[in-house]
Parts: structure tokens; sequence; C-alpha cells
């Protein structure tokens, strides 16, 4: 199963469908501008291009794609998208999880393979800097899961794009998923970033999307 949703103008939810385990990365686009955040597991290269064609986005029109961080879920497809797309696709990630996107030091969760996905960064991103796509999107630093995992808020839409640091069940947030999480202590603290957002919906990567007070919700975590 492959598709693409648009949650809200400009804003696609894709998923792809890995055994039976469905991902979810993002596609926005405004005008001729088109921002992927993450690209799913290696291997899903073919089911990424039909999600974004299903969304009106070719894959060789890409201009910029946003990690949230290095697990091989996120960054499976980052070599084809290079090959393809070549030097006009700029990858934008936390500089603490860069040098293992990048392959000069083994990935912290999947160090085993033997050939594990990697590309280059053209550039890093901080806590609180904002890109100037579709209306700007804000970069929350939000380590615990990785050292430079990020969350990227879409202000246009209100919406959050939470990456790994939550993952949803049945549209309502599910918490923090301690198994694939090594600092919990800095993966509460980071949602306590959220708790200022204007928010209308909040994508995981793991569940999809939640609407309905979210906020509440995300609140109630940060206290327990």
């Amino acid at each position: 199963m492959t598709m693409a949703a648009e949650i809200s103008p400009g804003v696609y939810m894709l998923s792809l469908d890995f055994h039976g385990n469905l991902v979810h990365p993002m596609l926005l686009r405004e005008g001729e501008m088109s921002v992927l955040i993450d690209t799913g597991f290696p291997g899903q290269i073919e089911d990424l291009r039909a999600a974004m064609n299903a969304a009106g986005v070719p894959l060789a029109q890409l201009q910029a794609v946003i990690l949230t961080h290095q697990d091989m879920d996120h960054i499976g497809c980052l070599p084809e998208i290079l090959q393809e797309c070549g030097p006009h696709v700029k990858i934008y990630a936390h500089a603490l999880d860069q040098p293992y996107i990048q392959g000069e030091l083994p990935l912290l969760k999947d160090s085993h393979l033997e050939h594990p996905p990697k590309g280059r960064v053209d550039h890093t991103v901080s806590d609180g800097q904002e890109l100037p796509f579709c209306g700007g999107i804000r970069v929350i630093h939000t380590p615990g899961h990785t050292p430079g995992h990020i969350s990227l808020y879409v202000k246009k839409s209100k919406t959050l794009i939470a990456g790994d640091s939550l993952y949803s069940v049945d549209g309502m947030i599910g918490g923090i998923h301690a198994p694939t999480t090594p600092d919990m202590d800095a993966a509460r603290r980071s949602l306590k970033k959220y708790a200022d957002l204007d928010l209308e919906a909040v994508v995981c990567y793991h569940g999809g999307v939640c609407k309905g007070n979210v906020r509440e919700q995300i609140v109630k975590l940060g206290q327990e």
C-alpha cells in the first residue's frame, strides 16, 4: 500500500509499507518548491516515488530533503535520491547526526549493517532556526531518540512533524517509544519544547497523523 494524504493545503503525509509496518515521510509543496521530510527504509525508493507522484511531485523535481535523524528507516532512500536528483537537491540535518548520515560514523542503532545507507548533508540546522520553505518551517532540536533528532513545525498549517520523538496509535498520541529511545530523560525534556506551539495536527513517523486536542495530549505526556 502506497499513498499520499493531504492533511492540510500543501502538506502531504506519505504512507510507505515495509513488511506490514507503515512509515510516514512528509512532503511539503508550495508553487514550484517541494520538500521531503525523511525518506523511508532502504529499498523503498519506488514506493516513495509512487507516493510522491500521488501527491503531484515527481521525484526528480525535489529541491530539499530534511532528515529528522540518522536511523535507517529515515535515511534509507537518501542514496537513490542523491543519485537521481544530483546537486540541485539540498539535504538538511542536525550537526549531531550529520557524521552518521554521511557514513563517517556507524549508525548508532544499526551499526551491524555492512552497507548502511548514507549521503551528504549540505546544510546543518539548529534549534529555533527557521527554514524559508512553504511559509516557514521551524526546527526544534528534540534529542533522546538520537542526539541530533529534530522535529519540524510548519507554521502556516500549524502542523508538528514529530519524527520519532513520539508515536501515535489510531489518531491518538501514544507517547515516547522507549525501546528505540536510548535517552528517555532527554526525550521527555524535548517534549516540553512543544508546549508553546499552536497545534492543529501532529504527525508521527510511526502511527501517522493526530488531530484534535493534540496539545493537551502532549502536555499530559510531559507531566507523566
